[in-house]
């Protein structure tokens, strides 16, 4: 067997990915990429690895979000600050509910490409190219702009490095004090109709009230000052992905250097495919988007591929069935895991199967549907006596109505008024942190339910 190359996804057929007209200059725009230093480093994914191994038992809990696609003409260091702060203010909750740690990953940095169900759009009788995200081609709906145009990953490359040198300021620059979070929380449950979450403020109030007064304040400062937060995307570009892998010199393995964790979507995860070719080779961990059309045959197959040592936090399951499906296709794949004896990490992706549009003709997805497909996840672990170890959300920090429900009830004909995604619809600030209080609810219940029976 020959030693694995990053060019060994080129013999493999690919799908979802730009036929660029220009050779030349797609080549050129490799070849400088390939000389730029890597995003990420070989120790902070290896140190991301070993925490998810803890969320695949129970001991921690993963917390993935962040833009469905990232956007050229959106980005600012506000955008930044305000996903980040939002993030930070979910863990707080999830800390609370679980009484575990909580792996922050941001759909940040690198989530530029973006797969479509169809090569082409029609509007107005006009018939263009797919919009495939800023990396690839403009959103613009003119022949001109779906164009592929390699020299958009070096413009994608230095927003990521802008990207991840602004969320390494705020993750050890102090802004990350626990403390501060704890204010941001209390701002947003300052709504008559949020009481509850009210409530469980006050505890982890008390709770650091307590602690500052013990002394371990001063004792653990750089712990509740700082944080470790990760960066992640759909490797879907995979010249982009190629041309920023490196050789690490520590272990003598290649490493993805676009991202901390990257995953591979619904659409491309055959076992023969270009981008599991190209996710086998690399040390990071490796998440995999599991819908409806996932065999038990095609996962063990995969299982194999991609973490054939069986590695703790190396494979991620990220599922997405949709609300009221989750029963019918979660068990099967559980079995199949167990058969294998293998270790993953089991997350819900509530967001990518309950995608409707809504009366007033926008895409749209019901925070009630959002919830009930994690309620469903939850309660699936729950009888097959597995863990559930984190959650997957499309959200931002900004005030969008793009997601109707939620305490703000967001009705259809809301949605135009901040309806920002260029792609998908996410949740806003208020919705991503309401969710947040409800998965630390069944946490905590299950929690409770597992002391009970070590108890009984």
């Amino acid at each position: 067997m020959t030693e694995w190359q990053k060019t060994d996804w080129r013999k493999k057929p690919r799908v979802q990915m730009p036929d660029y007209l220009d050779a030349d200059a797609l080549k050129a725009v490799e070849g400088r990429l390939s000389s730029y230093p890597p995003l990420v480093f070989a120790g902070e994914a290896r140190r991301l690895k070993a925490q998810l191994g803890a969320a695949s038992r129970g001991e921690a809990f993963l917390l993935q979000g962040g833009d469905c696609a990232e956007s050229f003409s959106e980005f600012s260091a506000d955008g930044i600050r305000d996903t980040f702060k939002v993030m930070l203010q979910m863990a707080m909750v999830l800390t609370y509910g679980a009484k575990v740690p909580v792996v922050k990953v941001g759909r940040m940095a690198g989530q530029m490409a973006k797969p479509r169900s169809a090569p082409t759009e029609t509007v107005g009788g006009v018939e263009l190219p797919s919009y495939r995200g800023d990396i690839i081609n403009g959103f613009d709906f003119t022949p001109e702009a779906r164009i592929p145009d390699p020299t958009r990953m070096e413009q994608a490359y230095l927003q990521a490095a802008a990207t991840l040198n602004l969320l390494r300021a705020f993750s050890t620059g102090g802004y990350a004090d626990v403390h501060k979070v704890h204010a941001w929380t209390l701002g947003f449950t300052a709504q008559a109709e949020a009481e509850k979450y009210r409530e469980i403020a006050e505890r982890i109030s008390d709770t650091l009230d307590f602690m500052e007064a013990a002394g371990i304040r001063s004792e653990a400062s750089h712990a509740l000052e700082t944080v470790d937060f990760y960066t992640s995307h759909e490797a879907l570009l995979l010249e982009y992905e190629e041309a920023l892998t490196r050789l690490d010199s520590t272990s003598g393995k290649w490493l993805a250097g676009s991202g901390h964790m990257i995953w591979i979507g619904d659409r491309t995860r055959q076992p023969d495919g270009a981008h599991v070719e190209f996710c086998k080779g690399v040390q990071n961990p490796i998440g995999l988007k599991c819908g409806p059309s996932m065999t038990t045959g095609h996962l063990k197959s995969l299982m194999s591929s991609l973490n054939p040592d069986n590695e703790a936090g190396r494979l991620t399951l990220i599922c997405r069935f949709g609300a009221g499906n989750v029963g019918e296709h979660l068990p099967r794949l559980i079995k199949a895991v167990e058969e294998e004896g293998a270790k993953v990490v089991w997350t819900c992706d509530a967001m990518h199967g309950n995608t409707i549009k809504s009366t007033t003709g926008y895409k749209t997805r019901p925070f009630e549907s959002v919830l009930r497909e994690v309620r469903e996840f939850f309660g699936v672990h729950a009888a097959e006596g597995t863990v559930p170890g984190g959650v997957h959300f499309e959200m931002t920090g900004k005030d969008v109505t793009e997601c109707t429900g939620g305490v703000r009830a967001v009705t259809d004909e809301d949605l135009s008024d901040r309806y920002h995604t260029a792609c998908d619809p996410r949740l806003n600030a208020s919705q991503s942190l309401e969710l947040a209080f409800l998965v630390a609810e069944e946490l905590s219940d299950r929690r409770t339910k597992i002391a009970a029976a070590k108890a009984g």
